[in-house]
């Protein structure tokens, strides 16, 4: 974890100083959105149903002048998790779990190459296309406290998504994000862990 952290300061930091440096290529943003999150098991283990949260936050856009490659980062508090059938096995049913609500809040900060479709013979100030991907890191604020799983300090995940840009002010994106290390752990049963998978539609307002 710590060598995560050390990675995302490093990539803000170097974001930040481009943006220092370019000024005229650069741009911020307020950030607001749902999501809705699943937790993907090793193994079938009992029904798991989606889940629909908020985010909310800010992000930071730093673009190559004359050229469509760029990127971004930003800080956002997410809601993620899943509505977890525990009862159906009987192993959690005689503990008296049942239908649980695994709620987990994040402190996100998701680091993009991005690109934008520039070269559209002006179409481009009223409705410029966007596509963009990068890592996501999430440092884990609170949960919902379900004392039959595990809850570790935070997660990695590969983030990827499209959007656009609407009269250089607005930014609407759409964004699936895979989760690569666990984001709970079951106590019993050897310890089975579930992986975040996320939709989110965010709007960014840009100043």
């Amino acid at each position: 974890m710590k060598k995560i952290l050390s990675l995302v300061v490093l990539c803000v930091a170097i974001l930040g100083v481009g943006t220092a440096n370019a000024q005229s290529s650069s741009k911020w943003g307020v950030v607001a959105g749902a999501d809705i999150s699943t937790l993907n098991f090793d193994q079938d283990l009992f029904k798991v149903d989606k889940n629909v949260g908020a985010t909310l936050g800010v992000m930071g856009e730093l673009m190559m002048p004359g050229i469509g490659f760029g990127f971004d980062a930003s800080l956002l508090y997410t809601q993620k998790g899943a509505k977890l059938h525990l009862g159906e096995r009987p192993i959690w049913e005689v503990q008296g779990y049942g239908k649980e609500n695994c709620m987990l809040h994040y402190l996100e900060i998701p680091i993009h190459l991005k690109f934008k479709f520039k070269n559209l013979g002006g179409f481009e100030n009223t409705l410029m296309p966007m596509l963009f991907v990068g890592p996501e890191f999430s440092f884990l604020l609170a949960h919902s406290g379900i004392d039959a799983i595990k809850f570790p300090g935070g997660e990695f995940g590969l983030d990827m998504g499209l959007g656009c840009e609407i009269l250089r002010k607005f930014q609407v994106n759409l964004s699936y994000c895979i989760g690569m290390s666990y984001a709970v752990k079951t106590k019993l049963l050897d310890d089975f862990t579930a992986r975040n998978r996320t939709y989110k539609l965010t709007f960014t307002y840009l100043f």
